[in-house]
């Protein structure tokens, strides 16, 4: 059976049938049954290779699944044991500005679904919008603006399969309080409070990073943190009933003002999240074994 090819970008849905192939392949090809589901943002892909007994999937031959196409995402999919707890790890997620609209960017969480996982960790890089926030800080995500969602590109547009949620999902519960909580009490054991926030995520389509006056536009709106992912995810997630904690890595102040010399770039984005990643990594392990 082939995998999804490049045309799968132009899908405009999948059917419950293709998701639940792709979930009995999965199931058929491991003996793990993870209950958490971790996608791993730009550079952040380094969690999978402290899973233990792993079994390891390349996208292109898992049926139906997208390939990532960005630097920084390994894709493939990793099942394994964190400190003992089985997971599955995406080493690379899909991107909207790749090309793929926003039914293919979320295939994989309706898969997560039917695999039987309960809780999904999405963790991203992101640009820091807030002026107390300093490069190297995790932001633990307490809300969204979706603003592709504004334009109408909602992964939960169009035919709703009541099999894996309402036609009207609640989400101003996105984030699950309960884990929020919970992270806030890892990162105190672990030694990582200090450079710990809270915060709101916002999302732009990308590719391009952020004028100064559209930054200074999502500051008034409340946002501390910028990405180009991680939403979508969490949308599909939540239309399924999953339990949702979210992580940003501030791997960037974003700039706000026109005589700045500072210049975003993909390459810095990486170099901080290699600085980062075991503190990242450190804190997400041991908040598995308490989930």
């Amino acid at each position: 059976m082939e995998a999804a090819s490049s045309s799968s970008s132009q899908r405009s849905t999948y059917s419950y049938e293709e998701y639940k192939e792709t979930a009995d392949w999965l199931l058929a090809h491991t003996e793990q049954r993870p209950k958490v589901a971790i996608i791993c943002g730009s550079g952040l892909g380094g969690l999978g290779e402290l899973l233990g007994d792993r079994n390891v999937f390349q996208y292109k031959d898992i049926p139906h699944f997208p390939t990532s196409t960005v630097p920084g995402h390994a894709g493939q999919l990793v099942f394994g044991k964190l400190l003992g707890r089985e997971c599955v790890c995406m080493q690379g997620r899909f991107h909207f500005y790749e090309g793929y609209n926003m039914h293919t960017v979320t295939y994989p969480v309706r898969v997560f679904y039917l695999l039987g996982v309960e809780t999904l960790i999405v963790t991203n890089a992101a640009g820091g919008l807030n002026g107390c926030y300093e490069v190297g800080d995790i932001m633990l995500i307490k809300d969204h603006i979706n603003t592709p969602g504004f334009a109408g590109q909602n992964p939960l547009c169009g035919h709703n399969d009541d099999r894996f949620g309402v036609r009207f999902p609640c989400m101003s519960d996105a984030y699950d309080r309960e884990l929020g909580a919970l992270v806030k009490q890892t990162a105190k054991e672990q030694g990582c409070d200090s450079f710990l926030q809270e915060g709101v995520y916002c999302m732009l389509a990308g590719p391009a990073y952020e004028t100064v006056a559209e930054c200074r536009a999502l500051q008034m709106l409340g946002a501390d943190a910028v990405g180009m992912s991680t939403v979508p995810e969490v949308m599909v997630a939540r239309h399924c009933g999953l339990r949702v904690l979210g992580l940003s890595l501030i791997t960037n102040k974003v700039v706000t003002e026109y005589d700045s010399t500072e210049r975003a770039n993909h390459e810095e984005v990486l170099k901080t999240t290699e600085r980062r990643t075991q503190d990242l990594q450190r804190l997400i392990s041991h908040l598995i074994t308490n989930i």
